[in-house]
């Protein structure tokens, strides 16, 4: 695969995995910790808006660093606008599927199903990451839950400590 591409997929899956575990981390915190509906949409939107340009602008910016840094001299901005963009966009998207209960279901039956879509999201994620490289999908896949169900972890006991204070 061509070293561009290979950003791109780069940007995509780490756009994904990022927004998956950081939303539904902040949710399941949130919701833990006796939270009411309303204020968990809004904590979900604002995440989701503000590091979906983050993501985006940082990969942009990083990578036009270290194209920078390769090469020897200034590169345009530019020349790393599309990976932004992906980076962006697969943030942005997969930051709604830890989301979308809390607007229709009530918070505990919401935080069940946000971290279970969450959770499978992460093992398709690592299965189609895993066939793109043509290795094992099942072990990539795996890899992705531990990691990322790991991260989901951390936020729902820090909500549950930080509640309790």
């Amino acid at each position: 695969m061509e070293p561009q591409k290979i950003r791109y997929v780069r940007n995509f899956i780490f756009g994904v995995e990022d927004s998956l575990v950081s939303t539904v981390g902040l949710l399941s915190g949130i919701a833990v910790a006796g939270t009411d509906v309303k204020t968990i949409i809004l904590a979900g939107v604002v995440l989701i808006f503000v590091e979906a340009f983050s993501m985006g602008a940082g990969s942009m910016l990083s990578e036009n660093t270290s194209a920078e840094v390769a090469l020897g001299e200034a590169q345009p901005v530019t020349r790393s606008f599309f990976s932004g963009i992906i980076m962006f966009s697969s943030y942005f998207c997969a930051g709604f599927i830890p989301l979308m209960p809390y607007l229709f279901l009530p918070v505990h039956t919401a935080f069940v199903v946000s971290v279970g879509a969450s959770l499978v999201a992460l093992l398709t994620l690592g299965i189609i990451g895993a066939k793109i490289a043509r290795i094992s999908p099942l072990r990539q896949g795996i890899e992705m839950l531990a990691i990322g169900g790991a991260a989901i972890l951390l936020g729902v006991l820090v909500g549950s400590f930080v509640s309790g204070l």
